[in-house]
């Protein structure tokens, strides 16, 4: 058995010489593409969810982009499950992917997996939510997300009007395992507080801090739930709703659910002021129809280009184009970034920045 053995080692590593003399081909799956030589690279793309329409938006047109440029791409949706996520990133380090984009359900999470990327030197993309407590994050590719939140309040201001006041209004935030809800949040309160504090705008509920506010998973039945309470519990004898800050269109659905129950848009007593973002097409019918009041748009065409132009870079061996590197820390690394500017949508204006744009046809929003 010692001499087969023997035999067996000799021949194995007569065959790694000869393969090494031809100069062979064969890669490890933690082998980079070498500068240049990236042609075909698979690219795992891993996002959130079906759930909400722009997740859909973001991957498609990631894939197709990628696709375009003669990459491999293995696009998954995780449908909101951590494990799921966890078990896909997983499975495409496995299948030698050479970069990742990921937009995580829970940016605390994957970090065993971030790290499982670093040790096949595999670079990492942060999509739009920020990968937490990891050194392993490459770039970051987003919206400004505070100045999301200080769009969010000037917009529900603006539905207000400019009257003195005081006007009721009620807070909702994200859900808070995704990093980006307090950065919503806290731009939202830049605006909102000095009028809370001055009493131009009055909180009934009393529910003023992110936590009781925060919605998990972005869940709309969660929020119809929550709006429903407060009707109940606080704006009893007569007392109305004026303004709603909502920070996602989902959200935004179910919280005028929960309103139309309760008597709002219906005979004389118009629907609150009620904000949103993301111009999903339920929320954009619903603006035309004079319920919701606006929505934020974050065009996922014009974030998919700047990811697919990191991810590019990256594979070719070059250092991508950022125009942050102060303010994202992800509790171990400032993570190089890119901001995109968002765009408030309300009825003035939708037909210019969703229509003539190309981002939606006129037959969508029928």
């Amino acid at each position: 058995m010692k001499f087969i053995r023997g035999i067996r080692g000799v021949t194995v590593a007569a065959l790694a010489l000869t393969l090494a003399a031809c100069g062979s081909s064969v890669k490890t799956a933690d082998q980079q593409p070498a500068a240049g030589s990236s042609a075909g690279a698979l690219i795992g793309v891993t996002m959130p969810t079906k759930a909400s329409e722009r997740w859909i938006h973001d991957g498609d047109n990631i894939k197709a982009a990628l696709e375009k440029l003669g990459y491999k791409v293995d696009l998954q949706y995780a449908e909101n499950d951590i494990p799921t996520q966890v078990n896909q990133i997983e499975n495409q380090i496995t299948k030698g992917a050479k970069l990742l984009v990921i937009a995580s359900i829970d940016g605390t999470a994957i970090t065993t997996q971030l790290q499982e990327a670093a040790d096949h030197k595999i670079p990492v993309i942060a999509y739009d939510r920020l990968l937490l407590n990891s050194p392993n994050v490459d770039y970051y590719a987003t919206f400004d997300n505070y100045k999301v939140g200080v769009e969010q309040a000037n917009s529900l201001l603006k539905g207000l009007g400019t009257g003195p006041g005081p006007f009721n209004i009620e807070l909702f935030g994200g859900s808070p395992d995704d990093n980006n809800s307090t950065y919503f949040f806290n731009g939202a309160m830049s605006v909102l507080k000095p009028l809370m504090d001055s009493g131009k705008l009055v909180v009934k509920s009393g529910q003023t801090t992110f936590a009781p506010t925060a919605i998990l998973r972005w869940d709309p039945a969660t929020a119809q739930r929550r709006m429903e309470d407060l009707l109940t519990k606080t704006y009893g004898g007569g007392a109305k709703v004026d303004g709603v800050l909502s920070p996602y269109d989902g959200l935004s659905i179910g919280i005028l659910s929960a309103l139309k129950s309760n008597g709002y848009g219906t005979g004389g007593q118009s629907y609150p002021v009620v904000t949103g973002q993301d111009a999903e097409v339920a929320s954009v019918k619903s603006i035309i129809a004079g319920e919701q009041y606006s929505t934020v748009f974050k065009d996922t065409r014009k974030l998919a280009d700047v990811t697919v132009k990191m991810a590019d870079t990256v594979l070719k061996g070059g250092k991508a184009e950022v125009n942050n590197t102060t303010d994202y820390n992800n509790g171990k690394k400032v993570v190089p970034s890119y901001l995109l500017q968002p765009v408030v949508v309300d009825k003035s204006n939708y037909q210019k920045e969703l229509l003539d744009s190309g981002y939606y046809t006129a037959g969508q929003l029928k």
